[in-house]
């Protein structure tokens, strides 16, 4: 674990995504592979901007990604992502992952980036964001 991994508690509220490392996800050392970590990061992101923008959304950026510390076979990743900043018709989500071995009960941070996406229509054109109701 890297000196800037943050060890503690999560988010205090339910994760858009929690999974399971598995074998199939890792590298020949054991440890998940970093574009497994950033799939389930883009898909919790698409999740909160499909829901926000009550419809399709694209990933078009993604900033500041940061790896903490590794996430191993068998650990329980919870996938935390909240809007940061609603546009007319982009959504910039603030993402963080968390792991916790299988048998434990120590959380620590393992990534986190901001990824922007764009609300569009039928014809992939992009669409403005409805406003909350």
């Amino acid at each position: 674990m890297t000196a800037a991994a943050s060890l503690g508690t999560p988010p205090d509220r339910a994760p858009t995504i929690r999974v399971t490392a598995m074998p199939a996800d890792a590298n020949a050392y054991g440890d998940i592979f970093g574009g497994w970590l950033m799939s389930l990061m883009d898909s919790a992101a698409g999740l909160t901007a499909a829901r926000r923008s009550r419809g399709r959304a694209v990933t078009i950026a993604m900033d500041g990604m940061q790896f903490h510390a590794p996430v191993h076979v068998g650990d329980e990743v919870s996938v935390y992502a909240q809007i940061e900043k609603i546009g007319r018709t982009s959504i910039a989500i603030q993402v963080e992952s968390w792991a916790r071995d299988r048998h434990g009960e120590e959380s620590r941070k393992v990534t986190e980036a901001r990824f922007i996406f764009v609300a569009i229509d039928e014809d992939r054109r992009p669409r403005e964001v409805p406003p909350v109701a």
